[in-house]
């Protein structure tokens, strides 16, 4: 018998690490909307209200998660994928719920009503935005503040949307399945200028002046950035009751004010429709820009270390 040498297993290398390949993105936007297009059709076709969740949830998340993944693989890479999921889903349920209870105890009927919804809202997204990234000191910066801030918004804006689809959906007469996609559609397109623009802006101040040992600093552009967004949230919300008010001082000689309790003008003439799609349309837009340019200003790379993120 000859002494055997003891053999040495070495254990298989380990399988590399998959990467996200770059425009997965467009992939998920194309997918989802092959998807909700489907998912349309045939709960139309079947009647079968047992798909609404479905047709709810890929239409109210598909643009603000497509949105997110785009911000993670131009700028977020090394933030890693728990905190921006944290952000997205934690940030985004903890700010519709901080809103819901706020503004249903402090806020009432009255010619300030938007602007306190946009301190409420604005406020409670940065403060999820904080308790997400708490323990994580290292998370400063512009770059950060910017791709965390507007998850944190895009992740409030999904949760929202899906809420208002549901309240489209369902009425006293039934399912209103025509209410329900056009509440999407409008939802989708209009997602990307609304609350992941204003909260990116916000958080990008915000975690801009936050110290190296994680303590955040509400210092006066920080304040002033948080005024800023409401400002624009409450311009948002409230352009239909201005573009109302300005066809009626355009049009009429005596301003009635009940009209604006209603909401709408009451048997319009051409010239009133027109000017209020001019108006209202024209009023968004020019919010939307005032909010890009802001965000370009700091996203520029003459800002320097506060751009560049290292953990």
């Amino acid at each position: 018998m000859y002494d055997q040498q003891p053999r040495t297993h070495t254990p298989p290398p380990p399988p590399p690490v998959e990467t996200p390949r770059p425009g997965l993105w467009r992939r998920c936007l194309w997918g989802g909307l092959a998807l909700w297009a489907l998912t349309a059709v045939v709960t139309y076709a079947t009647e079968n209200t047992t798909l609404l969740p479905t047709l709810i949830l890929l239409g109210s998340f598909l643009v603000p998660a497509v949105f997110v993944l785009w911000a993670y693989e131009r700028h977020g890479r090394d933030f890693g994928v728990p905190v921006i999921l944290g952000c997205f889903v934690t940030g985004g349920v903890l700010g519709v719920l901080g809103a819901s209870v706020m503004e249903y105890y402090l806020l009432h009927p009255s010619l300030w009503m938007f602007l306190g919804v946009g301190l409420i809202e604005e406020a409670v997204k940065l403060a999820a935005l904080m308790f997400v990234v708490r323990h994580r000191p290292w998370l400063r910066g512009v770059r950060a503040g910017l791709v965390l801030g507007g998850t944190v918004g895009f992740g409030f804006a999904a949760f929202e949307s899906a809420g208002y689809a549901f309240n489209a959906a369902v009425t006293m007469d039934g399912i209103d399945l025509r209410s329900l996609l056009e509440t999407e559609i409008l939802r989708g397109v209009l997602a990307p200028f609304g609350h992941g623009l204003w909260t990116a802006v916000a958080g990008g101040v915000l975690l801009a002046y936050r110290r190296t040992d994680g303590r955040f600093r509400f210092t006066g552009p920080v304040v002033g950035a948080y005024l800023g967004v409401a400002v624009l949230h409450a311009l948002w919300d409230s352009m239909h009751g201005i573009a109302l008010w300005l066809v009626l001082r355009l049009t009429t000689t005596d301003l009635d004010r009940s009209l604006f309790a209603q909401g709408y003008l009451p048997d319009p003439t051409a010239r009133q429709e027109h000017l209020f799609t001019l108006f209202s349309v024209g009023g968004l837009v020019l919010v939307t820009a005032a909010g890009l340019v802001w965000l370009r200003s700091l996203a520029r790379p003459g800002r320097g270390a506060s751009w560049i993120h290292t953990p």
